[in-house]
């Protein structure tokens, strides 16, 4: 579709992310009043290292919101 490689290495990048991050297992508490994240999902962690981002601040950003 013309649309250079290293670009396609990026979207897949992405893609895969977002894949992992739907498969992220989100533990309710307080009769759903509070969520957390298992610091060990597999899941977390390779959405972490695809996107580059620091895994302690994403498993806290995803259960708390401002």
């Amino acid at each position: 579709v013309g649309v250079k490689e290293s670009h396609q290495m990026t979207i897949f990048r992405i893609i895969a992310a977002i894949l992992h991050l739907g498969n992220l297992e989100i533990q309710g508490q307080r009769d759903g009043e509070a969520c957390s994240v298992s610091s060990e999902d597999e899941h977390l962690s390779s959405f972490c290292n695809l996107l580059g981002v620091e895994h302690s601040q994403m498993q806290h950003w995803l259960c708390h919101h401002k």
